[in-house]
C-alpha cells in the first residue's frame, strides 16, 4: 500500500502560537447585482444548510452556510435570467432573477425515493466502485481548469471562535489523465481574525490550508481511498440510492475490514447511475485505535500537552456540467480535546475548513507557477496576512457567514 495518506495526514495538523489580525482586500472591475436569500425545506420549513448556488449555463456559483443563507454576486453582462438550487436527495429549484434581490426564500422540495429495479449481489458495492475508478477519464475534466474559489478556515475553543481566516484563491487543475504535479493553488487576497486574549494564544490548527482543495480531490488524487490496491481492506454495503441534481445515485457505505498500521476510514461514496461517475464521498478517520489516529493526525506539540481526537471527517463533491464533473466542494472537520498534564480541565476545540469553487476558466493559457503556489507544509494563518487590503470582498462570491460568525466577526474586531 502507498503511504502518500500518511505523508498528507502527517502534515495536517500542528500546535502553535496565534498571529495578529489583517482586514480584508479589495476588489474593483465590471458592475455586478447581488442576489441573498435563505433556502428552507418545503415541508418542514426548516433551513438548509449547503445547498448549491449556482446560475444555469454558466461556471458562476456558491453554496449555502450551515444556516442555509446565501448570497451570490452575477455579472451585469451575463444577462443572467435563472438562479438554481440543487441539495442531496432534493429536487432541483430555479428562481427568477430580476436585479438586486435580498430577503430571497427559496423552498426546496424532497425528492421522493426513486427505486430502479436492481439485483443487488454480495459484491455488486465494490464493482460499482472499482466501475466508477475505471470511468474516471472519460467522467472528468479532459483539460486543464483554472478555478477562483472561496476558502474558509476557523477554530472555536469550546462554542467561542478564536480564530477566523478567509481567502479568495486560485486553483489550478490539470486534466483528469494526468498526474497532480501541475496542480497548485494561489491565494489571490485574504482576511484574518484571531482571538487577543492570552488564555488563546495556543491552539491547533490546520496545516496545508487551501491545499485541501488539491490532496483531498479523490478522483485525482486516488491514494486517499480509490487507489484499487486499498479496495480490498474495506467492507462495502448498498444503502438506499437518493438524488443529486436530480439524477439518481447509488449509495455504497464502507467500513475498515482489515488492521493495518494505519488507522482507515468509514464513509459513503455517491455514483451516478448513469454516469457512474462519484458526485460525493463523506468520510472520516477511523477512531477505534486513537494511537494509530493521533499518530497520523499531529504532527508536533508542546511537551505536556495532551491530544485527544474524536472526530477528523471530510465531504468532497463534484458538479456535472455538459457531460464533464469537475471539483465542486471540499470541507475538512477536526474535533479534539487539549489538556496539560497536572490540570484539572481539558479545553475542546473544533476546527473547519472549506473551500467551494465560485468560477472557473477552461484551458487557462498557464499553470499557477511553483514560486507563487501555497506550499502544503505552510500555514495558511501564516501566510494569509501579506494578502489584505482595507476593502471587503466586493464582488468576489464567497460562503455567506452564518450569524455565529458574523457575531464572533464582531468580537474579535473589538479586541483590538
Amino acid at each position: 500500500m502507498k503511504t502518500t495518506i500518511v505523508k498528507w495526514f502527517s502534515c495536517m495538523l500542528t500546535v502553535m502560537l496565534l498571529a495578529h489580525f489583517s482586514p480584508l482586500a479589495a476588489q474593483s472591475g465590471e458592475n455586478y447585482y447581488t442576489v441573498s436569500g435563505v433556502v428552507k425545506d418545503a415541508q418542514t420549513k426548516k433551513n438548509l444548510g449547503y445547498v448549491n448556488v449556482s446560475v444555469p449555463g454558466t461556471n458562476i456559483g456558491t453554496i449555502t452556510n450551515a444556516d442555509g443563507e446565501f448570497t451570490l454576486k452575477i455579472k451585469a453582462s451575463l444577462n443572467a435570467k435563472e438562479i438554481e438550487f440543487s441539495h442531496l436527495a432534493y429536487k432541483n429549484k430555479r428562481i427568477a432573477v430580476e436585479g438586486n434581490s435580498s430577503e430571497t426564500v427559496v423552498s426546496m422540495t424532497p425528492n421522493p425515493r426513486m427505486l430502479r429495479e436492481v439485483t443487488i449481489r454480495p459484491e455488486m458495492p465494490r464493482e460499482l466502485v472499482e466501475q466508477a475508478i475505471n470511468k474516471i477519464p472519460s467522467n472528468y475534466s479532459k483539460s486543464a481548469d483554472l478555478f477562483t474559489g472561496f476558502y474558509r478556515e476557523t477554530a472555536q475553543k469550546g462554542k467561542r471562535y478564536i480564530q477566523i481566516s478567509e481567502a479568495v484563491v486560485n486553483l489550478y487543475k490539470d486534466a483528469y489523465d494526468h498526474s497532480m504535479f501541475k496542480d497548485r493553488v494561489k491565494i489571490f487576497k485574504g482576511r484574518q481574525l484571531l482571538s487577543q486574549k492570552s488564555s488563546d494564544t495556543l491552539a491547533v490548527k490546520l496545516m496545508g490550508g487551501p491545499t485541501l482543495a488539491v490532496m483531498l480531490d479523490i478522483v485525482k488524487n486516488p491514494d486517499v481511498l480509490l487507489d484499487k490496491e486499498i479496495l480490498p481492506c474495506y467492507n462495502y454495503a448498498m444503502e438506499d440510492p437518493v438524488s443529486i441534481d436530480n439524477r439518481l445515485q447509488y449509495v455504497i457505505s464502507f467500513k475498515p475490514g482489515v488492521i493495518l498500521p494505519i488507522p482507515l476510514y468509514n464513509g459513503k461514496y455517491y455514483i451516478d447511475q448513469e454516469t457512474l461517475a462519484f458526485t460525493r464521498v463523506e468520510f472520516s478517520l477511523d477512531m477505534q485505535d486513537l494511537d494509530k489516529a493521533i499518530n497520523m493526525m499531529l504532527v508536533k506539540k508542546p511537551v505536556g500537552l495532551r491530544f485527544r481526537p474524536s472526530e477528523f471527517s471530510f465531504v468532497i463533491t463534484y458538479k456535472e456540467q455538459n457531460g464533464t464533473y469537475y471539483l465542486n466542494y471540499v470541507r475538512s472537520e477536526a474535533k479534539f480535546k487539549c489538556d496539560w498534564k497536572r490540570r484539572l480541565f481539558s479545553s475542546k476545540y473544533d476546527l473547519v475548513s472549506e473551500m467551494v469553487a465560485t468560477d472557473r476558466t477552461m484551458q487557462p493559457t498557464e499553470a499557477i507557477p511553483y514560486k507563487e503556489a501555497f506550499k502544503s507544509d505552510q500555514a495558511f494563518t501564516d501566510k494569509v496576512p501579506s494578502f489584505y487590503d482595507e476593502a471587503y470582498w466586493e464582488n468576489y462570491n464567497i460562503i455567506a457567514p452564518t450569524e455565529s460568525l458574523d457575531a464572533a466577526v464582531n468580537k474579535l474586531r473589538k479586541q483590538k
